[in-house]
């Protein structure tokens, strides 16, 4: 993917990826990605699907390649701004209609693009994610996700203090084990995968990342489901911890052009640890909306 940078409306310079059209007139995906992870996370979908459709996607601000927004910004890592930020880069790109393709995180910036952007969506993939405050959409027991935002500031607090301690923690193999028991990833993805994804100590900005995740905690797009006028599908792992397969399974029954997928064996990184089968279902499923 080739880089390229664009100003938002607040001056934030933010770093963008695009793939070049397979053919002339071919039609956009704009991939919105997990917090936290390179957009390298969705190579298998790009290498699978780029003979067909041009990709589009970008750094959170703050986030790896794009810069931090200035801190006189009211709510400058809000979930709008980083629709506007989108808004930017696809006017920069002369894009007003495509596909979203939106995994974790992703999901409630897409669902708030598509509020805010009207006409821009022909459909929606939505991957591991909620239209409710992630942060409370923990399972797998009931209550425990109201015990992660005061975890998350415990965390930020302790980073304001630390840190290098910080980025060490996140960087050790440790943490990878971590992730796994939590749920974040499953046994099904290849270690060299994961290897290529990681990002390395030091490259992951961790103030943005924790003001991110504050911003985050705090999003409701709920109110949007019953909105949503064009085919939907979303794609789930029954051991997703962070996202439960019946948060997606409310969802789709919501979403009056909803269909679903649920991996078995999935966690909440379904898309790299099931690479083939989540892409050729993409495939399908916008062969048979004629997109």
């Amino acid at each position: 993917m080739e880089t390229r940078r664009a100003t938002s409306f607040d001056g934030t310079d933010i770093a963008y990826h695009v793939t070049p059209p397979p053919f002339p007139g071919a039609k956009t995906v704009v991939l919105v990605n997990g917090l936290g992870w390179p957009y390298l996370a969705w190579r298998a979908q790009i290498e699978y699907l780029s003979d067909q459709y041009r990709f589009i996607t970008w750094d959170y601000r703050g986030m790896y390649g794009s810069k931090r927004p200035s801190p006189d910004v009211p709510g400058a890592y809000a979930v709008a701004n980083h629709v506007r930020d989108l808004e930017a880069i696809l006017a920069a790109e002369g894009v007003r209609h495509g596909a979203l393709m939106a995994w974790s995180m992703g999901v409630q910036v897409a669902l708030e693009a598509f509020r805010r952007l009207p006409g821009l969506a022909a459909n929606l993939v939505l991957l591991n994610g909620t239209c409710r405050r992630p942060l409370e959409t923990i399972g797998p027991l009931p209550g425990l996700g109201r015990l992660f935002p005061p975890l998350v500031e415990l965390a930020a607090h302790a980073h304001t203090a630390a840190p290098r301690i910080t980025r060490r923690v996140v960087g050790k193999p440790d943490a990878v084990l971590w992730m796994k028991r939590m749920g974040l990833l499953g046994k099904a993805l290849d270690p060299g995968v994961l290897a290529d994804l990681a990002p390395p100590s030091g490259q992951l900005d961790m103030e943005p990342l924790f003001r991110n995740l504050r911003a985050l905690s705090t999003h409701d797009v709920e109110a949007v489901l019953e909105q949503i006028d064009v085919p939907t599908l979303l794609i789930t792992g029954d051991r997703d911890t962070f996202a439960p397969r019946a948060l997606a399974q409310s969802m789709a029954r919501r979403i009056a052009m909803a269909e679903i997928l649920v991996v078995r064996g999935g966690t909440h990184s379904t898309a790299v640890e099931f690479p083939e089968l989540v892409s050729l279902r993409i495939e399908r499923f916008f062969a048979d909306h004629g997109f």
